[in-house]
């Protein structure tokens, strides 16, 4: 929570460097709000909460007109919502699934091992840009090796985390390979989405939570689909 809360309110500072003036307090709310639903949903919460973070943020802007109050609100929702109910994947990972633990181990050492393959092999090969536009030191060929990297790497963590529990988990080298692969293969686009911001609005990094490797948002920007990935992947092809 406290990670996604300075994920949310750098998104909120980037925008206010372009001239927008997104409203952190209703940003943070609602990533806390998608949390805590994912949490405890026993209450029903998320629905009217949504609905009174709508309202409540719309009439901020009514009351408030400065510069552009639409497009305030529209980001002020949009990027709270991207990130409370992206990352409240992550709780359902871990919290409501069969083999939770091992499932989030898994996943999220699959982006680390795609993001590490593609930065060695395209700093060691690359030539041809990804997204030069978006992110020019990433390029097709450490892609290709992340691919490579995450689905080896990911099916032999997998068994071995199947091995190590000493139970019969879900979680085995061929779930893991198709995992790592699938991925490797999408995640990497939350990556692109948060350089695109940063783009816009002319800086490196989303903020200085960890000096030389940025803010929170760039570094949960992968984990975020991650996530998501791989809590459907575990409902459809598992359970």
């Amino acid at each position: 929570m406290l990670f996604l809360t300075v994920a949310e309110l750098e998104f909120c500072h980037l925008m206010f460097r372009d001239g927008f003036r997104p409203t952190p307090l209703f940003g943070v709310a609602m990533v806390w709000l998608c949390l805590i639903d994912a949490k405890f949903p026993s209450p029903a919460l998320l629905r009217p909460g949504i609905l009174l973070i709508l309202l409540g943020s719309l009439t901020w802007q009514l009351w408030h007109r400065q510069g552009s109050p639409v497009a305030d609100w529209a980001l002020t929702v949009t990027s709270s919502l991207y990130i409370g109910l992206c990352g409240a994947y992550l709780i359902d990972l871990r919290d409501h699934l069969e083999s939770g633990l091992w499932w989030t181990l898994t996943s999220v050492l699959a982006i680390v091992l795609a993001d590490s393959g593609a930065y060695v092999f395209g700093r060691m090969w690359g030539k041809h840009k990804l997204a030069p536009t978006l992110s020019p030191g990433k390029t097709w060929e450490g892609y290709l090796a992340g691919i490579l990297v995450a689905g080896v790497g990911t099916a032999l963590l997998a068994q071995t985390f199947q091995v190590q529990s000493g139970m019969m988990l879900s979680v085995n080298m061929w779930h893991g390979l198709a995992l790592g692969i699938l991925i490797a293969i999408l995640a990497p686009l939350g990556d692109l989405a948060v350089s695109m911001i940063k783009r816009q609005v002319g800086v490196k990094d989303s903020g200085r939570l960890f000096p030389g490797h940025g803010g929170a948002l760039d570094r949960i920007d992968s984990v975020l689909w991650t996530a998501v990935i791989a809590y459907y992947y575990v409902r459809l092809f598992i359970f």
